[in-house]
């Protein structure tokens, strides 16, 4: 355990958490925080560890049973070497500053290097193009507060320091971050609008694979409406108020209107020659995390999206 009292002493506490309130008093610290900023136990653990987080005046350990009243407080991570290979791969900048990037993320694109994929995603791509990313989320995922899948295109926004990185996961976990996506359906949905509330976990059968469960999983909580019928397809606009692994394609493929081109959860003949599924994030509105201007950046629909659109409107439904 690093001794926290120098580092106290030496630099400026950011402010982590509001006091704690008596509903959530005798709580573990590590469940409390990972609940509180969207982060994994693990990632909060290792982070308490390192005296990243911290209670002033005491040592914090990550099974500590918080109390109410108490206020934690945060010490930015020293750089330490990345582990994934800069490169030098074109990016759809949309906007950037001194803390976060805004980008259009390619259909096809990976966000972080894992098994399969070590080069070529967007972190190699951003490590090349910043100077310096938020650690937290270790040294394959610097910067990346959230994320989207290969082959779904579109806005994301990623952190360059840590206080950056606390302020929009906080946002995201609050739904005080807002984000917004487009995608085209199989099938005609009834209803203009509706909101979608399940459980989800990992597939028992399939660990690839996310599924909709009764018991053990996470609360997902999705809102649609619709903007265009063509009688076979719908496109849709969707609200995610929580971030699940695959929610959006789960979601629809669970009411029956699977996503058009999803390869995992509704395959499909005809996709229109999309590869991947019709699913872009169209929008992001958050809170700057320095100037506490609420900033809205917006992404077109990419080409293979807009032929489908073009298409469907014309009556061409294959």
């Amino acid at each position: 355990m690093v001794d926290n009292t120098r580092r106290i002493e030496e630099q400026e506490l950011m402010q982590l958490t509001e006091a704690v309130e008596a509903e959530n008093a005798g709580i573990r610290v590590d469940v409390f925080l990972a609940g509180e900023l969207g982060f994994s136990r693990a990632n909060i653990q290792k982070l308490i560890d390192e005296g990243n987080i911290v209670f002033p005046g005491k040592k914090l350990k990550a099974n500590y049973k918080i109390k109410t009243g108490d206020v934690f407080g945060f010490i930015p991570q020293e750089a330490v070497p990345l582990d994934a290979m800069a490169e030098n791969i074109p990016l759809d900048i949309v906007y950037e500053d001194e803390d976060v990037v805004v980008v259009n993320k390619a259909r096809g694109m990976v966000v972080h290097p894992a098994t399969g994929n070590y080069t070529g995603t967007l972190v190699n791509a951003l490590l090349y193009h910043c100077d310096n990313l938020s650690g937290i989320n270790g040294v394959i995922r610097p910067g990346i507060v959230h994320r989207l899948d290969k082959d779904t295109s579109g806005i994301m926004i990623v952190a360059k320091n840590d206080a950056a990185h606390i302020s929009l996961s906080e946002q995201i976990h609050t739904k005080t971050a807002k984000r917004t996506y487009l995608t085209v359906v199989r099938g005609n949905i009834k209803n203009d609008k509706g909101r979608i509330e399940t459980l989800i976990a990992r597939d028992p059968k399939d660990r690839k694979r996310m599924a909709v469960v009764a018991v053990n999983g996470r609360t997902a909580i999705t809102e649609y409406e619709v903007l265009e019928r063509y009688g076979k397809f719908t496109i849709v606009r969707c609200k995610l108020l929580t971030g699940r692994t695959h929610q959006i394609r789960l979601h629809m493929e669970y009411i029956g209107h699977p996503i058009v081109g999803d390869p995992k959860y509704s395959p499909m003949k005809t996709c229109f020659g999309i590869k991947g599924q019709a699913l872009h994030s169209e929008s992001l509105v958050f809170t700057h995390p320095r100037t506490g201007q609420v900033m809205e950046f917006t992404a077109p629909l990419p080409e293979d999206m807009h032929k489908i659109v073009t298409r469907l409107h014309n009556g061409q439904f294959n």
